[in-house]
């Protein structure tokens, strides 16, 4: 072989070389690459089912809650009604017009503190399912907040 032959099957197998460590190092990189976004994908879908049933949760707990309020609102208008029946019965027993307005004046009294009284347990109960209606979802959300800024790491 002649010195131009020889420096030329050098320069060719050194160009080949070279291509074929960058297709080597381009395929070890979308290896990576692929890898890196399964990951992003599967934390992805981790993150969505979670979330989903963080939000299942939260609405059982809403159902459960109002299915409790709805009772103990008929609860009570069962009783108002109750106590408004005997103290109408009262009424139609009295024999003196200061008799009449004593018993409605305690009657309205006793029927507007249980009012205020029912009115005060019910803010409290909303209070309350509103706080544990919204757990399964503020620590769903501190749990996704963590992955994510993890993944973005």
């Amino acid at each position: 072989m002649t010195k131009d032959t020889t420096k030329t099957a050098e320069t060719g197998k050194f160009a080949a070389d070279r291509f074929q460590a960058a297709v080597g190092e381009a395929n070890e990189r979308t290896k990576v690459a692929v890898e890196k976004s399964t990951k992003l994908f599967e934390e992805a879908t981790e993150l969505t089912k979670g979330n989903v049933e963080a939000l299942v949760a939260s609405s059982k707990i809403a159902a459960k809650g109002v299915e409790t309020l709805g009772q103990e609102a008929a609860d009570y208008g069962r009783k108002s009604f109750e106590e408004a029946s005997a103290a109408l019965k009262s009424f139609a027993e009295v024999k003196s017009p200061t008799d009449f307005f004593k018993l409605q004046s305690d009657y309205v009294r006793s029927a507007f503190d249980n009012l205020v009284a029912e009115s005060s347990k019910m803010s409290e109960a909303v209070i309350k399912l509103a706080g544990e209606v919204a757990e399964p979802i503020t620590s769903r959300y501190t749990v996704a907040a963590e992955r994510v800024k993890t993944l973005a790491l």
